[in-house]
């Protein structure tokens, strides 16, 4: 398997870390980013084995850019580190970044579709949130993703180049934006989706739903 740099954003999430670098693959390194952790959660990441790197520019896409330059590996993933997704999935995404319908030279962004396991995990105003937002991309891209979601994966060196500059909670739509319009392959595939562990500091309510979707529709706007 090649090797994957696995990046994490992370603002107190001690109670989830654990189990989530406790099942990171072997031949998944994770970088723990810390944004702002008053918990101990980077303490906690460093002695469970994971690389921990700040970013003090409090935001998503700010902790996310921050990981991605520290990577030194081929590949590089996102994913939440609050328990809603398994590392072990990982490998379906890793699958698809080699798929023989590619074009030699052809960018490739692989994103995991959200399946809840149960009502709990994916509450009503985010399933809203989410929905009004994949439909703004495949109108603007042409593309036919049904979830923006967290966990993605892609080449660091041709991540670097997409030049991402959205530092709120745009990143992973800004991503999919310019993947899509440098002429990449967006391809998606399902993974498992579980109860956070803790409340959500970005989408925890209706309301953060609502910024996080203010957020990317100026992306698209742009």
């Amino acid at each position: 398997m090649t090797a994957v740099d696995v990046v994490l954003p992370c603002l107190d999430e001690a109670q989830a870390l654990p189990w989530v670098l406790g099942r990171m693959p072997g031949w998944a390194h994770p970088i723990v980013v810390d944004n702002g952790c008053t918990d101990g959660s980077d303490e906690l990441a460093r002695r469970l084995g994971a690389t921990v790197v700040s970013a003090p520019e409090r935001g998503y896409g700010a902790a996310c850019h921050a990981g991605l330059l520290a990577a030194s590996a081929p590949l590089v993933a996102f994913m939440d580190c609050d328990a809603s997704l398994d590392p072990r999935q990982l490998s379906r995404l890793v699958a698809m970044i080699d798929d023989p319908r590619g074009q030699a030279g052809q960018g490739c962004l692989v994103v995991g579709r959200r399946m809840p396991l149960s009502g709990g995990a994916w509450p009503w105003h985010l399933r809203v949130a989410n929905r009004v937002v994949a439909h703004r991309l495949n109108r603007r891209t042409g593309l036919r993703l049904r979830d923006v979601g967290p966990m993605r994966l892609a080449r660091a060196a041709d991540l670097l180049a997409l030049g991402i500059d959205d530092r709120r909670s745009g990143y992973p739509l800004e991503t999919v934006v310019r993947a899509a319009e440098a002429g990449w392959r967006v391809t998606q595939v399902e993974v498992d989706y579980l109860p956070r562990a803790g409340r959500s500091k970005v989408t925890g309510t209706p309301l953060g739903a609502a910024r996080a979707v203010r957020d990317m529709t100026k992306v698209l706007a742009r």
